[in-house]
């Protein structure tokens, strides 16, 4: 076996610490990639001119925002190329250092008022830093873990640590809540906005440090000495070879986008000017839904390894569809039914925990980090950067745009499943070999 040294489904004491610095250290970094989004709104006002109108300073502010996830292909392919090449653990440690900078940076930028356009241009540029950081950590994290496991847990690990890296949402979304709780409206604005970025740097040293005491994969090591490491360019091969993972992993990809941007890190801003409810009540819901998503991510791993991945992403998809729809459906004002109907909508986020097993089963070895690097990084930047963009422009036709669009990236999910469960198998889109 390939991926591990035992045939044991059990995970090993130092798998477990594998999988547990692995998630740490992404969570530390999704931290800092996606706070910006929480103090969206604070940033629009004070990063551009205050009298354009309220939809153009927000569609701007998501603009930025969605540029990190435009940067993120060129930054996961640089990255890949050399993972496949001398090593997962060295790209999978400089990742950490290439957010950690930036972010510190962004805390003390000056405002609008300061600097004029110049600000949001430095942000921009920050920005398009951290996307290319970001790049190489997530498809690294997921190849780097699901080849130090055995092959029976695989699902579970996939799972867990999609959980670690979503888990960077809730610690953003808990440090934006405490500062709107704790410091009153004007001093977020003056100077509490800059905290969660200063914190977000310091973050970043700290996994840079924690991920010295992993090692190398197992696989990658053997390919080093079985001389099997890619002889030609990995994205060459990928692109050449692998037309139908990428096609896959793309459209996986899409539907992982709709449920974290959407329902995630988009829900509490739309609560906030859609309904009129307060910051401090939607951040805490979205604590609430974050946590029920790391519970999702961490069952639909295990239901992976127990019932297979099509029936999981079939299911799940479905509990998606009907969870989402009822949560932008009822948006209330009143705590109780918010944190009933955000909870749920979080824990049906989970089938995005489906999506990295499948991802690394669908490239070899050889090329697994570049071929899921380009699959997932290229889709996140299309799908993930353009839909705050695209439901910010659709919510002036219908407030309901971000459940029909999740609505409609779910039934997408099911037929995806179903189409695996039914013969994709069959077409060498997902292997059956090992890893």
């Amino acid at each position: 076996m390939e991926s591990h040294t035992s045939d044991s489904h059990r995970l090993t004491g130092k798998d477990y610490k594998t999988l547990s610095l692995a998630a740490l250290g992404g969570a530390l970094e999704f931290y800092d990639f996606i706070i910006f989004v929480f103090f969206a709104a604070i940033i629009g006002e004070l990063f551009f001119p205050p009298d354009i109108p309220d939809w153009l300073r927000q569609l701007q502010t998501f603009g930025i925002f969605a540029a990190g996830y435009l940067a993120r292909p060129l930054g996961g392919l640089v990255m890949a190329h050399f993972g496949d090449k001398v090593g997962r653990k060295k790209m999978f440690s400089l990742s950490i250092l290439l957010m950690a900078l930036p972010t510190l940076a962004m805390g003390i930028l000056p405002t609008y008022d300061t600097a004029g356009i110049i600000a949001p241009l430095l942000m921009l540029m920050l920005r398009l830093l951290q996307g290319a950081a970001i790049g190489g950590e997530v498809p690294g994290a997921w190849v780097f873990v699901a080849e130090h496991v055995p092959e029976k847990r695989v699902g579970f690990a996939c799972g867990t640590l999609t959980a670690g890296l979503t888990a960077g949402i809730l610690l953003g979304s808990l440090v934006a809540t405490a500062i709107n709780s704790s410091l009153s409206p004007q001093t977020v604005a003056s100077i509490g906005w800059r905290i969660p970025f200063f914190l977000g740097g310091l973050f970043g040293l700290l996994a840079m440090y924690l991920r010295r005491w992993l090692h190398e994969t197992p696989v990658f090591k053997q390919m080093q000495q079985r001389k099997t490491l890619a002889d030609t360019l990995p994205l060459k091969t990928v692109l050449t070879h692998h037309k139908g993972g990428i096609v896959l992993s793309m459209l996986l990809t899409w539907l992982l986008s709709a449920c974290i941007v959407v329902v995630i890190l988009m829900a509490p801003a739309l609560m906030q000017k859609q309904h009129g409810i307060s910051a401090a009540l939607s951040l805490q819901a979205n604590c609430l839904a974050t946590v029920m998503l790391l519970a999702g991510c961490v069952i639909a791993g295990w239901l992976v390894d127990w019932m297979g991945a099509a029936k999981t992403l079939t299911g799940g998809s479905l509990l998606l569809a009907i969870c989402s729809w009822h949560f932008f459906s009822h948006q209330t004002a009143d705590a109780a039914s918010l944190f009933v109907n955000y909870g749920l909508a979080g824990l049906s986020v989970g089938v995005a925990g489906v999506v990295p097993f499948l991802m690394v089963r669908a490239f070899p070895a050889a090329v697994r980090f570049t071929g899921i690097s380009f699959s997932y990084n290229v889709a996140y930047a299309i799908f993930g950067g353009l839909t705050p963009i695209f439901v910010t422009l659709i919510l002036r036709l219908t407030p309901m745009a971000p459940a029909w669009y999740v609505l409609a990236l779910a039934v997408l999910g099911m037929l995806t499943g179903l189409w695996l469960h039914n013969g994709g198998r069959q077409n060498h889109l997902v292997s059956e070999t090992r890893l």
